[in-house]
C-alpha cells in the first residue's frame, strides 16, 4: 500500500469512494460497518487538497482505496456543524491545553473501502494524515456519530482517540475526540 498526500486528480476516485459509503447513499444494510456524513464537492476537495494539503489516500497500484481528510478550523467553518464546534472550543481543556483554531484542527472524515477494512490501513491512514498535520497543530479534533459504531470502535480502540465530550447537532448525538499529533510521530516507520 502507498500512503500519501492526494493531488487533484485524485479528486474523482475519492468522489466515487465517498458516495459508495457516504450516509445519504450507502446500502442501509451497510450502515452498521460504517459510513461517511460531510458530502464535499470535486472544488471544495480540490481547495482542501491545494490550500491545506488536507487530503490523505491510500493507494493499491494505481486505485484510491481510502481517504482521511484534515484541514484548518478557518476551511470548515463554511458548515453549520464545524461553526459550532469552533464556537465551542473554548470551553474544551485536552492535553494541557484550552482549545483554540490555532492550537486544533478538524479531522475527518475517513473513508475506505469495504474490501480493505481490517487490514491497518486506518491506522497507518490516520498516522500518515497526523504526521502531515503536527508541525502546524499539536491537537487534533474530530466528532463521530453516535450510531456510527464502527468508526467509533476503531478510532477509539485502534487509533487511540480520547472522548472529549459529547454533544448535540440537528437531532443527531456525537462523540468528540481528541488526539496528540506529536504521538503520531512516535510510529513514524510503521506502514501497513
Amino acid at each position: 500500500m502507498i500512503y500519501r498526500n492526494a493531488t487533484v486528480e485524485d479528486i474523482p476516485q475519492i468522489q466515487a469512494l465517498q458516495k459508495t459509503y457516504h450516509i445519504s447513499s450507502i446500502r442501509e444494510e451497510d450502515k452498521k460497518n460504517g459510513f461517511v456524513t460531510t458530502l464535499f464537492t470535486a472544488e471544495q476537495m480540490q481547495e482542501l487538497i491545494e490550500q491545506e494539503n488536507g487530503i490523505s489516500i491510500t493507494c493499491d497500484s494505481d486505485r484510491v482505496v481510502a481517504y482521511a481528510m484534515a484541514g484548518s478550523w478557518s476551511f470548515w467553518s463554511k458548515w453549520p456543524l464545524f461553526e459550532y464546534m469552533i464556537s465551542d472550543l473554548g470551553n474544551i481543556r485536552y492535553a494541557g491545553r484550552t482549545l483554540d483554531t490555532e492550537n486544533s484542527y478538524q479531522y475527518g472524515p475517513v473513508c475506505i473501502d469495504a474490501d480493505y477494512r481490517g487490514k491497518g490501513i486506518l491506522e497507518s491512514i490516520f498516522r500518515f494524515s497526523a504526521r502531515q498535520m503536527r508541525l502546524r497543530y499539536p491537537v487534533l479534533i474530530t466528532f463521530i456519530n453516535q450510531i456510527n459504531t464502527r468508526s467509533f470502535a476503531a478510532h477509539t480502540g485502534k487509533v487511540g482517540l480520547d472522548v472529549i465530550k459529547t454533544f448535540s447537532f440537528h437531532e443527531n448525538q456525537y462523540y468528540e475526540l481528541g488526539y496528540e499529533t506529536a504521538k503520531a510521530a512516535q510510529n513514524e516507520n510503521q506502514t501497513a
